[in-house]
């Protein structure tokens, strides 16, 4: 069992682009590929009880990271720069909650994507929604390790 956990406000533009991947792979019915996705928003702590009773092998959490690199860069973060990294839209760090699952959960990673704007808007910049697709894609083929890391 693998867990995507999208995180992010959906009303500040590409802030929302965790969140839009969890709700791609729920509509695209991947738990016949091993996959549980979880529409964290800003409160992903709220989701902790339903991840461990999954008990995945993997879980991975995607939300917007401000990481100085272009539009729609997609990068896995250290668990001791995602603080550094985070927009904060979100009512507990998500280091604090990595840390809080890291006893239960083999492998977690933690995956950014850098935004265009977290101004007030529904909906994903162009190149955000670019690096979306391609995430899902590398997720779904399980193609971790093509990622780079900050």
């Amino acid at each position: 069992m693998k867990v995507l956990l999208g995180v992010g406000n959906t009303l500040l533009s590409d802030d929302g682009v965790g969140c839009f991947i969890a709700d791609t792979f729920s509509s695209a019915n991947l738990s016949s590929d091993g996959w549980k996705a979880f529409h964290g928003e800003t409160a992903p702590e709220n989701f902790t009880a339903p991840i461990r009773r999954l008990d995945p092998k993997l879980l991975v959490i995607v939300d917007a990271a401000e990481m100085s690199l272009p539009v729609g860069s997609i990068r896995i973060l250290p668990p001791d720069q995602i603080d550094d990294t985070s927009i904060g839209t979100h009512m507990l760090p998500l280091s604090h909650l990595i840390h809080y699952l890291s006893s239960d959960i083999q492998t977690i990673l933690f995956i950014g994507i850098q935004p265009a704007t977290i101004e007030p808007g529904v909906g994903l910049s162009p190149s955000v929604r670019d690096a979306a697709a391609t995430l899902i894609e590398v997720l779904k083929k399980g193609e971790y390790a093509s990622l780079e890391r900050l």
